[in-house]
């Protein structure tokens, strides 16, 4: 396995789905919680009643852990930098996932289905930032 693609690769999810959300959040808040992730479904009005400035602070979050893969994104080779982003993402994608799992009730089977792959495929990928690069990669 080439680390260093893994993690280009990687930070390129994060980006590419930090700025989906965020984005989408912080400038169209109450849009973005009737019809979050898009594609038909809606997976925050089961969660409680919609709240402005958690919408924009939600928004303003996945923006700022956009910001912080692109700037690793451009130092790629350097080990604390990428390993600390993936401890941020992995911190937060784990606690995301903890919270929806003691909420999968709310969801019929086929939401349920995705809310757990999609936010378990984001902690292993944060996981991946955690691997070191070996001394020898260019």
């Amino acid at each position: 396995m080439n680390v260093k693609v893994t993690r280009q690769a990687v930070l390129g999810l994060f980006i590419v789905a930090g700025l989906y959300v965020g984005v989408w959040a912080y400038f169209a808040p109450q849009h973005w919680y009737e019809t979050f992730p898009g594609f038909g479904r809606n997976w925050l009005p089961q969660l409680g009643p919609y709240n402005q400035h958690l919408a924009k602070d939600a928004g303003a979050t996945y923006m700022a852990l956009a910001v912080l893969s692109a700037i690793t994104l451009r130092y790629v080779r350097s080990d604390p930098m990428v390993r600390t982003t993936g401890a941020v993402w992995l911190t937060f994608n784990v606690l995301h996932l903890v919270y929806h799992m003691q909420h999968l009730h709310m969801y019929g089977t086929t939401d349920q289905v995705l809310n757990v792959a999609v936010l378990s495929a984001q902690v292993l990928l944060a996981t991946l930032l955690l691997l070191p690069l070996s001394p020898d990669t260019p």
